[in-house]
Formats: C-alpha cells, sequence, structure tokens
C-alpha cells in the first residue's frame, strides 16, 4: 500500500478553492442529502469520457440524477451467470431501491470507445481481439450495431452511426432484464437515448416510433 499517494496539489488546490467558496452557499442542500438520502428521478448511463458533462448538460444539482458511467456508455444483454456486472448491478439497484422513474443512455460525439470498436471490428487493432482484454471484450457488446454500419462511408459518418446504433443496442439489452422489463410493463419506468454533440453540446434524442434520433 505504500505506494498509495497523496491526492496531487492541482486536485487539493480545486477542492479547497470549491470548499471555500462553493460549499457554503449549498451548505443547507448537502446536509439535506445527507440526513435524507437520495432520491433521484432519473438514471443515466453514460461514457467514462471526462468531455461529458452529465449534470452540467441537464442542469441537475448534486443528488438529483443517479449515473453510472462505462466506456462507450454500453449495457450488455442479460446474463445471469453469477459473475460481477457493474452496469446490471447499477440499473438493478436504480430501479428497485431508487424507483427511478427514466432510465437514459447518453452517448456522445468523437467517442474512442466506438472507436476502437471499429478498429478491432476492422482487424487493426489485435490488442483488443486478445481474450485478456477487459476493453476488448466490453467493447464486443457494440459488435451487433457495427455489422449494421460497417458498409457506411467516409469514416467520420460511419463512427457517429456507430455511436447512435450503441445507443440503440443498449436500449434493446436493457429490454433484457426482467426487472427493466416488468418496470416498463407497468409504466413506473421510460427509457431514453441521447446522443450529444461534444463540440457545441446540441442534443438528439432517439425516437422509438420513427427508429431515429431527433435534434432537441
Amino acid at each position: 500500500m505504500h505506494r498509495i499517494k497523496s491526492l496531487p496539489s492541482y486536485l487539493l488546490e480545486r477542492y479547497q478553492d470549491w470548499k471555500v467558496k462553493t460549499f457554503p452557499e449549498n451548505r443547507d442542500w448537502f446536509r439535506k442529502l445527507a440526513t435524507e438520502g437520495q432520491n433521484p428521478k432519473a438514471m443515466v448511463i453514460a461514457c467514462c469520457d471526462s468531455r461529458v458533462a452529465v449534470t452540467s448538460v441537464f442542469g441537475q444539482r448534486t443528488g438529483e440524477l443517479f449515473i453510472h458511467r462505462n466506456i462507450a456508455n454500453l449495457v450488455p444483454p442479460f446474463t445471469p451467470d453469477g459473475q460481477h456486472h457493474g452496469t446490471a448491478a447499477a440499473v438493478e439497484f436504480a430501479i428497485k431501491n431508487l424507483k427511478i422513474e427514466h432510465l437514459i443512455i447518453m452517448g456522445h460525439s468523437n467517442c474512442g470507445g466506438v472507436r476502437g470498436c471499429i478498429d478491432m471490428c476492422q482487424g487493426r487493432a489485435p490488442d483488443l481481439e486478445k481474450k485478456e482484454s477487459f476493453v476488448g471484450r466490453w467493447l464486443d457488446v457494440l459488435r451487433p450495431g457495427f455489422e449494421r454500419v460497417k458498409d457506411i462511408t467516409p469514416p467520420e459518418v460511419q463512427q457517429t452511426m456507430l455511436e447512435k446504433e450503441g445507443i440503440q443496442v443498449s436500449l434493446e439489452n436493457l429490454m433484457s432484464y426482467p426487472v427493466v422489463a416488468e418496470a416498463v410493463g407497468s409504466r413506473n419506468l421510460t427509457l431514453h437515448g441521447i446522443w450529444a454533440d461534444i463540440a457545441d453540446m446540441d442534443i438528439e434524442s432517439y425516437d422509438g416510433t420513427l427508429r431515429h434520433f431527433v435534434k432537441v
């Protein structure tokens, strides 16, 4: 454990600045969260990408969104094999314990995970194809989406299309979870898919009836 060090100075400085300038204005809100617990109405499954500003986009305060992040904002299919499944656990907790009303898959432009999936499926990323690659095996979830866009050109259009296909794949996989299907069927839960352009933060929402994305 001797290799674990203190926080880097730039983070400590940012924390101290926040604690002095911002926290006092929100002290009552944080105390309310501490004593009463969280009660978010929505869960967002977003990419780990540091450029995806989930709470900022929706103008949410701390405690108002239940957020789960992973590479390329993917939801794998329901696999009750007794293994470790972080995304499935987060979904189950959000529905059963927090009683969320909305579950949102949030994709974005210029996604490195999606780029990696394209490279892997086109044979340009041998490291990702190795059995021991956690990233590669995770991106296998997106292979069905790649099959639907593999003939699209140019590359930048294919990238955007696969980012959106990934959202649809995740929405389809969510419905394979009994806890999700039951909540949706009883009208206690609504599923949503959105794609954000990180350059200007324009958002497109997936229309399940029309089966395509429309600008918000």
